[in-house]
């Protein structure tokens, strides 16, 4: 397997999610606590690495074998398994070489931060494995953005932020943690609805019973705005109730302001396979600004 197929094969430009939840969680420890390793930052964005890497690889692995991935309906050059002649053998190895990992990475970290660390990383690597795999995957559900955001976004952040700030973590601190994560929540289950109304069409074929698929494309295409309105309007109460710096207002409204650019031009090319490759650099381009914003918005609080 060449380089450029591995990368392919882990969709390495989604990583900018996991990568966000950890950077956040980690100014959030800083801002909120005083509390930053880098030692600890380090092997915490490996871990993360690692697990997020071998999720996505299991997921190509499932959904070439169950023929979600299927030609004729899937065009994206990145399924190397459909479209670049890579055996699902290899990404089998590839995803267990990446899972096995993080097992060293994750029992570092629990050395460093507490054991709390080693149930909560087992969790999360059961979850990103049952995501597609298992007998009952829980992408095939309504329940795959719930579980998407749930764990790259609000999980990942507050794992991050409590490997920084343990031991010394109360019942209000963790609060203000979970309420500061609440956009990252929503905007990464707004990338996974993005993905799954695109390709209503081979979901449904496959036997998927995806949340789009019980919406339609247009309520499906509707919740993906409203998900947006949702993530920036709390993004900026969370700054005013003192959950955030309070330069995070501003951050939410100049990411919205981008937002209603991308979104609007996603509405004009419509919502299918021949469009998920733009939509999801679209989507996913929202996701970057609003993380840049966000995070400069801590990085302004602790440079002060």
């Amino acid at each position: 397997m060449r380089p450029g197929d591995f990368l392919s094969l882990v969709e390495i430009r989604t990583k900018v999610i996991s990568l966000s939840s950890f950077a956040l969680g980690t100014l959030h420890a800083a801002w909120a606590q005083r509390a930053f390793s880098p030692l600890r930052g380090a092997v915490m964005m490996a871990a993360t690495l690692a697990v997020d890497m071998g999720t996505t690889a299991w997921n190509s692995y499932f959904d070439y074998l169950r023929d979600t991935d299927n030609p004729r309906f899937n065009r994206e050059p990145d399924k190397v398994l459909v479209h670049g002649g890579i055996s699902p053998a290899a990404a089998f190895f590839v995803s267990l070489g990446l899972f096995a990992a993080a097992v060293p990475l994750g029992l570092a970290v629990a050395f460093l931060s507490g054991l709390w660390v080693v149930p909560v990383g087992a969790l999360c690597m059961a979850v990103g494995f049952l995501y597609t795999g298992g007998p009952f995957p829980l992408s095939r559900t309504p329940l795959g953005e719930l579980f998407a955001g749930g764990f790259l976004g609000s999980a990942l952040f507050l794992i991050s932020w409590g490997v920084q700030a343990a031991p010394a973590v109360s019942a209000e601190a963790l609060g203000g943690a979970a309420a500061a994560s609440l956009p990252s929540f929503i905007l990464v289950a707004s990338i996974l609805t993005v993905n799954n109304v695109c390709d209503i069409d081979g979901d449904r074929e496959s036997g998927r019973r995806t949340l789009a698929i019980l919406l339609g494309r247009k309520r499906g295409e509707l919740l993906v705005y409203c998900m947006g309105a949702a993530a920036f309007s709390l993004a900026a109460v969370s700054a005013f109730a003192g959950n955030a710096p309070r330069g995070a207002a501003a951050a939410a409204l100049v990411s919205a302001a981008y937002a209603a650019g991308e979104y609007g031009t996603m509405r004009r090319r419509g919502f299918g396979h021949a469009t998920k490759g733009p939509n999801m650099r679209g989507i996913l381009r929202v996701f970057t600004v609003f993380s840049l914003c966000r995070g400069a918005a801590y990085a302004l609080a602790l440079a002060r």
